[in-house]
């Protein structure tokens, strides 16, 4: 199998670059892609049925990728309008547990951040997150609710949180 992904490296290295490029007009985002693709040429080679159709398939995957690429951009793009922390109240236990709620909502994975984000700041509702994200419904009930289920466990994970034995959370305690 590694013959196999040498030969197509031989033979289509140059020319998935130029393809690359001409997408995304920046070498080093050109030479990440163009990686992301080997390497997952060599993890799905052996899903290829017919064998006549490799260069089709390559550049489905080359495709994929470079759409792969806009997409995180529209979603860091739209994540960065976000201005998380509502310091009206000057109350400092208020500004603490904002800042710390700010803190777990940006270390959830893009797409749960992205999800939570966008329901609960800007007000989306789950078929306005399923139309923008192009997902079926049920994936964006599944996929806010896998989100606040993990922002909830980052959340109650901090020694300063107290909570019940169900683990619901009581009060918190500014460090």
């Amino acid at each position: 199998m590694n013959k196999q992904i040498e030969l197509i490296w031989t033979d289509l290295h140059q020319e998935l670059k130029k393809f690359i490029f001409s997408k995304v007009k920046n070498m080093d985002i050109c030479e990440d892609i163009l990686q992301d693709v080997f390497l997952k040429i060599q993890l799905n080679i052996n899903t290829l049925s017919d064998c006549s159709k490799l260069t089709s398939w390559v550049y489905q995957i080359t495709r994929n990728a470079v759409a792969d690429y806009y997409r995180k951009i529209k979603l860091d793009t739209r994540i960065d309008k976000f201005d998380l922390a509502e310091q009206e109240n000057e109350e400092p236990l208020y500004v603490s547990l904002s800042n710390c709620i700010n803190q777990k909502i940006n270390n959830l994975s893009p797409k749960y951040k992205q999800s939570i984000l966008l329901t609960y700041f800007d007000n989306y509702s789950q078929i306005s997150l399923a139309k923008e994200l192009n997902i079926s419904y049920s994936g964006a009930k599944t996929r806010v609710q896998r989100g606040r289920d993990k922002l909830k466990e980052l959340i109650v994970d901090c020694p300063n949180v107290e909570k019940d034995n169900k683990g619901n959370l009581i009060s918190f305690e500014n460090s």
